[in-house]
């Protein structure tokens, strides 16, 4: 065989060597996870950021060249695990899918959600539906991996079938197998948001930021998911590199709460701040409520809070032991039914739980509620939840 066709099929035309094949992965691996991150997700799904047409165009262009999805599937399948977060109906739920097929078969998991037509027509509108996007882009869906397949071999020869192999397996395994499994399953929580959401590091560069996947739970169509100070989103400081570029235009970003201090009662600047902050809230309640009167508890037993209640039946109170074992729920409940001062503040948890998420209510009834509750709360009798009560009143969306 001759030594040229040799070379070529070791190294294609451009002849790189593996520290070159490197560099050229992480950078077309990088470009893939701004794609979903940046547009799939948070321009399309969640409407959080527009991009400029020609960008917005590449973004289409680089999916199906790298991916095979479709704008439009993928935006629906992700809407209605919002819409049907942790129920059966949910497309990728750890708590009913189990952990193990979400994180190694996640992306059989969205193959077979494509095939409910129904549910892509419901939660897909808005995406694009021009003539690129019908006739190529979506009838051809998997003609641009094979073209890249091609190009691949061509440029590097056998080295570029092995990145291509990686490009392939990369979005399935980080997107929908680590976030969709491990970022429902593991992990710390800002919020305490009424699914299992948690944020898996607070910097996962090659993640993209979707490693702060509680962040993006309390606040889906937030364009930026880092909210806390030691955190780092690099997808929302490519969104600011692009808005400095003209190329991005930020829609919404999650809401300041902030405290105004001696508020008599709640007013509907409270009720708006509630409405956009309710998982603050009740993170808040959890935080300032509930764990200082377990550890009161705890000390007039004489005990460590952590013997007294194991950890996994203090995670279970957070929402009602919805997520344990019937035995361990069981535990739970007889655990709280022999302590009536912690009855009563789960019961007020319930009840605040109830007037913000109630629909149907407009901002007066809802208001005359919050003002029961308060007065209820301080006419208690107990410290940490008058202190709650006070701090919630002076709630306000900050400037």
């Amino acid at each position: 065989m001759p030594a040229s066709l040799l070379e070529f099929l070791s190294g294609g035309l451009l002849q790189f060597g593996w520290w070159a094949m490197l560099a050229y992965l992480l950078v077309v691996t990088q470009v893939t996870i701004f794609t979903v991150t940046l547009y799939l997700h948070r321009s399309q799904a969640h409407r959080g950021v527009d991009f400029h047409p020609v960008l917005a165009h590449f973004f289409r262009f680089w999916s199906w060249l790298t991916t095979s999805m479709i704008t439009r599937e993928w935006a629906a399948i992700h809407r209605k695990h919002h819409a049907k977060c942790e129920t059966e109906e949910d497309p990728h739920s750890p708590m009913h899918k189990g952990i193990g097929n979400v994180l190694w078969k996640g992306a059989d998991m969205y193959r077979e959600s494509r095939l409910d037509r129904a549910s892509i027509e419901q939660y897909g509108k808005g995406c694009p539906d021009d003539w690129i996007e019908r006739k190529l882009y979506t009838r051809h869906a998997t003609l641009g991996v094979v073209l890249l397949l091609i190009a691949s071999f061509v440029l590097f020869g056998a080295k570029g079938v092995a990145v291509w192999a990686i490009q392939m397996a990369w979005i399935p395994f980080w997107a929908a197998g680590v976030i969709n499994g491990l970022g429902h399953w593991w992990g710390y929580r800002n919020f305490e948001t009424t699914d299992t959401a948690t944020n898996l590091t607070p910097w996962g560069v090659w993640i993209g930021g979707e490693e702060l996947h509680n962040n993006h739970h309390a606040f889906p169509s937030s364009a930026k998911f880092a909210l806390r100070k030691w955190e780092f989103d690099i997808g929302w400081a490519a969104i600011k590199l692009l808005e400095k570029l003209r190329m991005a235009k930020v829609l919404r970003v999650a809401p300041s709460l902030d405290v105004r201090p001696n508020i008599a009662m709640p007013d509907t600047e409270t009720v708006k701040a509630l409405l956009a902050c309710r998982f603050q809230a009740m993170t808040d309640y959890q935080r300032k409520v509930l764990m200082p009167a377990l550890r009161e508890e705890a000390a007039s037993a004489g005990a460590k809070l952590r013997a007294m209640l194991p950890r996994k039946l203090r995670k279970g109170m957070v929402d009602d032991g919805r997520w344990l074992k019937p035995e361990a729920r069981e535990q739970l409940d007889r655990w709280i039914a022999e302590r009536p001062r912690i009855q009563a503040l789960i019961e007020h948890r319930k009840r605040l739980a109830d007037v913000l998420e109630s629909r149907g209510h407009d901002t007066g009834e809802r208001l005359r509620r919050l003002q029961a509750w308060c007065a209820d709360a301080e006419a208690s009798g107990v410290r940490v939840l008058q202190e709650y009560s006070a701090r919630l009143k002076g709630y306000a969306l900050a400037a």
